[in-house]
């Protein structure tokens, strides 16, 4: 996934955050808002110290990194998101991990295309 898909600035993502509006289960969370300048979709992940240490933190973020870079041809164009991960998520294996999100996705209609 390329840098400029990412959101890094605290400002942007306390700015997806006010809008509230979200979609959540009992899992993951999605905050998102709408840019309509923007010419392809932006996004953040957010984990929780209670999650685990450094390293389960890390791996759940390259894993979701993965999940959103699979179904980036998907993705609408001028939408901003943050992805909250949920300490319950933790005991999910990747395939769940993919499941959960993506019907996430679906739900918060995230996702274009969702004929998959």
């Amino acid at each position: 996934m390329k840098k400029e898909y990412r959101i890094k600035k605290n400002s942007e993502i306390d700015a997806i955050f006010k809008k509230k509006t979200s979609k959540s289960n009992s899992y993951y969370a999605i905050y998102q808002s709408t840019d309509p300048q923007a010419s392809h979709f932006r996004f953040a992940l957010s984990i929780g110290k209670k999650y685990g240490n450094a390293v389960k933190r890390n791996l759940a973020k390259r894993r979701i990194r993965m999940i959103v870079t699979e179904q980036s041809n998907h993705m609408k164009s001028d939408v901003c998101f943050v992805i909250v991960i949920k300490p319950n998520s933790k005991d999910l294996s990747y395939n769940d991990m993919k499941y959960q999100l993506i019907e996430l996705m679906k739900k918060s209609k995230l996702l274009e295309n969702t004929d998959e």
